[in-house]
C-alpha cells in the first residue's frame, strides 16, 4: 500500500478510484486531513493533504509525526511525498519532477507537533 502526502496543487483526491473518506486520531493529535483511500491502477494508496484539503495548515505547523502515523497504522509500506517549490537552476522548469538527493532540514529542534496543546 502506499501512501502519498500530497502539497500544495498535488492532492487531488479525483487520482484514487474508488476513494472512501476515512477520519483517524494518533497519539500525536490529528493528522492534517482525512485519509483518503482508494486505488491507483489496481494498487492500494492512501492520499493525504499535508496542509489539509482547503490549505488551512502553515508548513510550520503541520502535523508531521501525526500524518506518518495515521500513514502507518494503514499498513502503507511505502510513502511518496510532494511538494512544490521553486529551482534556482534555469534549466529546471516549473512543472519538472525533480527526486532530490540532498536535503538540508532547517527545523527547529523542538516538535511542534508535540509541544502544541490538543
Amino acid at each position: 500500500k502506499i501512501g502519498i502526502i500530497g502539497g500544495t496543487g498535488l492532492d487531488d483526491p479525483d487520482i484514487l478510484e474508488g476513494r472512501t473518506e476515512k477520519y483517524v486520531d494518533t497519539p500525536y493529535g490529528k493528522p492534517s486531513d482525512a485519509l483518503i483511500l482508494g486505488k491507483i491502477k489496481n494498487v492500494d494508496c492512501v492520499l493525504l493533504a499535508r496542509h489539509g484539503r482547503h490549505h488551512t495548515i502553515m508548513p510550520s505547523n503541520v502535523n508531521y509525526r501525526a500524518n506518518i502515523w495515521a500513514l502507518k497504522e494503514e499498513n502503507c509500506s511505502h510513502v511518496l511525498v510532494t511538494t512544490a517549490c521553486g529551482s534556482l537552476r534555469e534549466e529546471i522548469q516549473p512543472g519538472d519532477l525533480v527526486i532530490i538527493d540532498q536535503f538540508i532540514d532547517s527545523s527547529p529542534c523542538h516538535h511542534p507537533s508535540k509541544d502544541r496543546k490538543k
